[in-house]
């Protein structure tokens, strides 16, 4: 069975045949049979569509929602009622705040506003059980006014699937798209998870409301605990286990790009040798002489310098270079954070200092306002006597 929620000239969410009590008939009349219900509406009563959103929940059927061109405001949250949701692809999906149009004095409007705060904290309860969101997300979303795509819509949770008339985009897909660009070290630790159960249907429909969330936790635990990152004369290579031969090293911290190939000289001094993004060989930094030239004379026991020795020595200090002026580049970025939050500072201070306000019935004009006291103005006769004289006049 098909339930149509279109928004008429006269009807929108809340009355005629998109209101709760003609839901409830045509739920009856379906009598536990599978449900389609087809939405694209500007919105309307949020209590209504909370009524609503509760017939379709308690539904005994199977129930499916379909956001055909439009599911805004209280019409979006009719369309978070289905088992599965799916988005056309040209369709949008808006959230905002609920609003109330009244009047009365200041007890009255701030009931309303308590009022209004308790129906958002509802509304928000409601997308976060189906996107998987927390509340500070989900908050900052309806704040917004926040207008989503079909494809916004899938990778926040918003909705299960998307209906562009060919292959329906589910589970599998989005995994793929994940896998495909990830690193290798991503994509390992990725399929290792996924193939713990081999018997598991990619494809179920119940796993695609906490596929995206559960990738992107993975991605982000990894890009923080596994990156790690060395310093050498031609810039930060990002790797994610020790630095060692055959490891994998990158040129970004999202470790996508590989490092390119070249002999790389780190802080320490060592030598890494990189091939199409992998470490070929690690030399170690050669021993210094430096302490022992000090106790030996200089005349005795001269060993020639060798250009090798010279080549390694320069790229060990170009090393120690680039890690000191990494640092003071963040020391150089702080300091100009701080002294703009200083400078923001002392003119909010000034802002509040600074008043034109000219009491009633003053006599400054708007002429002593513009101009400029001198430094040095006499105001008695007196006082401008002696001026006078002191400059000759």
């Amino acid at each position: 069975m098909k339930i149509y929620l279109y928004d008429t000239e006269t009807d929108c969410i809340g009355s005629g045949s998109l209101s709760s009590a003609y839901i409830q008939t045509q739920l009856h009349a379906a009598a536990g049979a599978d449900v389609e219900v087809h939405i694209s509406s500007v919105g309307g009563s949020a209590f209504d569509a909370i009524a609503i959103y509760d017939l379709l929940k308690k539904y005994p059927g199977n129930v499916t929602t379909y956001i055909d061109a439009l599911a805004a405001s209280a019409a979006s949250i009719v369309a978070m009622a289905g088992k599965q949701i799916v988005m056309s692809k040209y369709a949008l999906l808006m959230i905002h705040k609920p609003m109330v149009g009244s009047g009365g004095n200041a007890d009255e409007l701030l009931k309303d506003v308590q009022m209004l705060n308790v129906v958002q904290s509802r509304l928000a309860q409601i997308y976060m059980d189906k996107s998987g969101l927390d509340g500070v997300t989900v908050n900052s979303l309806i704040n917004s006014v926040t207008w989503m795509t079909a494809d916004q819509a899938l990778n926040l949770g918003f909705v299960d699937a998307i209906e562009d008339y060919s292959d329906t985009i589910i589970n599998s897909a989005l995994i793929k798209k994940y896998t495909d660009t990830a690193p290798a070290v991503y994509q390992r630790c990725i399929n290792k998870i996924l193939n713990k159960k081999s018997n598991m249907n990619m494809d179920n429909r119940e796993l695609i409301e906490r596929t995206t969330s559960v990738l992107d936790k993975i991605m982000n635990f990894f890009k923080k605990v596994v990156n790690k990152q060395t310093i050498t004369d031609k810039g930060t290579l990002h790797h994610s286990g020790e630095m060692c031969e055959g490891a994998e090293v990158y040129q970004d911290e999202d470790m996508t790009s590989p490092a390119v190939t070249d002999t790389y000289t780190t802080a320490e001094g060592e030598q890494l040798a990189v091939k199409q993004g992998k470490v070929q060989k690690v030399l170690p930094a050669e021993a210094s002489d430096e302490d022992n030239e000090e106790s030996i004379p200089a005349d005795k026991f001269k060993k020639p310098v060798k250009p090798a020795e010279v080549q390694n020595r320069l790229q060990e200090v170009k090393a120690r270079l680039y890690a000191q002026n990494a640092l003071l580049n963040e020391a150089k970025a702080a300091l100009e954070e701080a002294t703009n939050r200083l400078k923001k500072t002392r003119e909010e201070v000034k802002n509040e200092i600074k008043s034109d306000f000219t009491p009633e019935g003053s006599k400054r004009s708007s002429k002593a306002k513009t101009e400029t006291q001198p430094f040095f103005a006499p105001q008695s006769p007196l006082a401008q006597n002696a001026v006078k004289k002191a400059v000759g006049k």
